[in-house]
């Protein structure tokens, strides 16, 4: 066996914050028993690099970051025979925690060293790869709003959402969808759209958790029309497992999902990134397109 590539976004929440971190993850891996070539490179780099070493059919690749670098990385490498280890290197790491991936470098490294292989879904909006969620409505404004304070004011992440999360609430509003839901055609006024790879709690004791990312469905919630007062109360209630009929709409058995809007163009968050997408927007899943090593 070859030497392994690992690739390590350089800007993410643990390698930003160690300036150690290549040689801190070589040592991990290589205590694994892997040898490797470690690279440290800018985020939006990850995603040509792995494609450029799945063409050359590199049978392993690891990637240590984020959601966001992961995703990128998994865009490049679904569906081909290359293996994605990943070492959780980000500020939450939701894909590999729903993975059961230890948060810990050199737990991590010896499972990337065992192999265990797993096929695993992805989702796909408009031919763009996303492994967690997508959101159309409040969500990505408060995203757009949160970047652009820790890019001009430098904020922390969770200080600058916060401020965000106000002043998206006080510029509330809905959007006019019209959702054909495999077959099916429905029109919502909604404050938010959400979208996810499989399933997803929203009850306080696990938010934001899956249970699998292999059941082959996407996750659709559809929040009902509401006031601001009401839009709050509804979260509060979904948050301790009490939520109304009234509340939100979770739509089962989804493998596809069209998104129509009188609108041009509408802010969609794929994996906490926003892009400008025109409509109409199509959704589906891709069961087990992506190889992963995981429990």
């Amino acid at each position: 066996m070859g030497r392994v590539p690992v690739l390590i976004n350089r800007s993410g929440g643990a390698a930003s914050a160690d300036p150690d971190i290549a040689r801190t993850a070589e040592a991990a891996l290589r205590e694994a028993g892997l040898e490797v070539d470690v690279e440290l490179l800018d985020g939006g780099e990850c995603s040509v690099r792995c494609g450029a070493l799945a063409e050359r059919n590199e049978p392993l690749v690891v990637v240590g970051g984020g959601d966001g670098t992961i995703s990128a990385a998994a865009s490049a490498l679904v569906g081909t025979e290359t293996l994605l280890g990943i070492l959780p290197l980000g500020t939450l790491n939701h894909f590999a925690r729903d993975l059961g991936i230890p948060t810990d470098l050199a737990e991590a490294a010896r499972l990337i060293a065992s192999r265990k292989d797993r096929r695993v879904d992805v989702a796909e909006m408009n031919d763009r790869i996303f492994i967690n969620n997508s959101a159309i409505g409040l969500y990505p404004l408060m995203v757009l709003d949160r970047d652009t304070q820790r890019k001009r004011l430098g904020r922390s992440k969770k200080l600058a959402m916060l401020v965000a999360s106000v002043r998206t609430l006080a510029r509330f509003n809905h959007q006019r969808l019209t959702l054909t839901v495999n077959d099916e055609k429905e029109r919502v006024d909604t404050p938010l759209l959400f979208v996810g790879n499989n399933d997803y709690r929203i009850d306080l004791g696990a938010a934001g958790k899956r249970e699998s990312v292999e059941d082959g469905e996407l996750s659709a919630m559809v929040m009902r029309k509401k006031t601001r007062r009401g839009f709050i109360a509804s979260t509060i209630r979904a948050l301790l497992n009490r939520a109304r009929d009234d509340d939100m709409e979770r739509i089962a058995g989804v493998t596809r999902l069209r998104v129509s809007s009188p609108r041009s163009v509408l802010a969609v968050s794929l994996d906490g990134e926003v892009v400008g997408a025109s409509p109409p927007l199509d959704y589906r899943i891709r069961k087990g397109a992506l190889r992963v090593i995981a429990p």
